[in-house]
């Protein structure tokens, strides 16, 4: 059984021209749907920004019945619901002045999750699945949940290699839980179920599938989490909807760059030239910005070693004078060693490239072995 105010914010939900930003504000004023849908047409106008077009619709019948059929359709089908004064709604999400006030999912979603948003083009180039496989590749094993669009290309991605790596993943989606769209990725997100992972939608049955409801879902895919990345995407994707959200969200925002000749990467340019995303560098230092701990095996904190040409004698020479213990100066190397200083510099900088010693603040230099 569901709680009975679900069943007067679904029936508010149909009322035309409320949205959720109204509805949130009328439940929050009048204390419940069930006292909003209840109160006299004058009360509800008397409230500052509500107007006759918003509250027409408010109480009439036939809306309440068919709240109590889409009830009754989720509960044979299994379909959980959570509002945004419920504790299990997604803290993230309900931060955002116009997140959803009824939210339908299946599977596991729980107001603490550790959320991470990763979306792109349909289009996926080998490039950006690349990038996708190592990503998730290096955040195995950390207590991370992706969430993505389930639509094809970057989403698929990242849901497939999220569960490769045993990483929990959420599926937005932009119509109703009978409907998985598109239908190639029923498996998937049968697959998605099973892993501790979960379906989630704003819309009911009886909702229309239409073009605006994608560009609906793109701000839940932004508020969801504090994090959002951008793999490929050309200029004015679905995903560019997603950073304006995530923006505006104040959330952190992270894109993939790649060649001014390649159109799926030219709209990610874009968003770090307008500042509007940050650059990728590489894995390891997304990781970092994004707070995660991951296996260590990964990323190991020595660098590798490149052999020295043995006809670089200088190198030689101021590595045998080295200790991996106790710090030399730049001034100690060249008393040493007798290598002018403007001569030193360029070899001290190849011997921590090559991964042999590495340079302490102040120009002090150790071995690394």
């Amino acid at each position: 059984m569901f709680p009975e105010d679900y069943l007067y914010i679904l029936a508010l939900r149909q009322c035309k021209n409320i949205g959720n930003t109204n509805l949130r504000k009328l439940i929050q004023i009048k204390g419940s749907a069930k006292a909003v849908w209840e109160s006299p047409k004058k009360a509800l106008l008397s409230i500052s920004g509500i107007g006759t077009k918003i509250t027409q619709d408010i109480g009439k019948k036939e809306l309440l019945i068919s709240a109590e059929k889409e009830l009754k359709f989720c509960e044979k089908k299994s379909i959980s619901l959570v509002s945004h004064n419920d504790p299990a709604y997604p803290r993230h999400l309900s931060n955002c002045d116009d997140a959803p006030v009824l939210l339908f999912y299946k599977g596991k979603l729980t107001s603490d999750l550790n959320t991470l948003s990763i979306v792109g083009t349909r289009k996926l180039t080998s490039y950006g699945k690349q990038f996708i496989h190592e990503l998730l590749a290096g955040l195995s094993g950390s207590n991370i949940c992706t969430v993505s669009g389930l639509a094809l290309g970057a989403d698929t991605c990242v849901h497939e290699e999220s569960l490769e790596n045993h990483i929990p993943t959420l599926a937005v989606m932009a119509q109703s839980l009978d409907k998985i769209y598109p239908a190639s990725n029923k498996n998937l997100a049968k697959k998605i179920l099973e892993n501790n992972g979960a379906l989630i939608s704003e819309y009911c049955t009886f909702d229309n599938v239409s073009r605006e409801n994608f560009l609906q879902r793109n701000r839940i895919i932004a508020g969801l989490s504090q994090h959002l990345i951008v793999v490929e995407t050309a200029f004015g994707g679905g995903s560019v909807t997603t950073v304006n959200c995530a923006n505006s969200y104040n959330r952190d925002v992270f894109a993939l760059p790649g060649k001014i000749t390649d159109q799926y990467s030219q709209g990610c340019n874009q968003l770090i030239a307008q500042n509007k995303a940050e650059s990728i560098v590489n894995i390891k230092s997304l990781i970092d910005s994004l707070n995660l701990s991951v296996q260590p095996e990964l990323f190991p904190e020595k660098m590798p070693i490149v052999k020295l040409d043995p006809d670089k004698k200088e190198h030689q020479q101021i590595l045998d004078i080295l200790d991996h213990q106790e710090a030399l100066s730049l001034d100690e190397i060249a008393d040493k060693t007798n290598i002018l200083h403007h001569k030193l510099l360029p070899i001290l900088l190849d011997l921590e490239l090559y991964g042999h010693i590495k340079c302490l603040s102040g120009r002090q230099y150790l071995r690394n072995y």
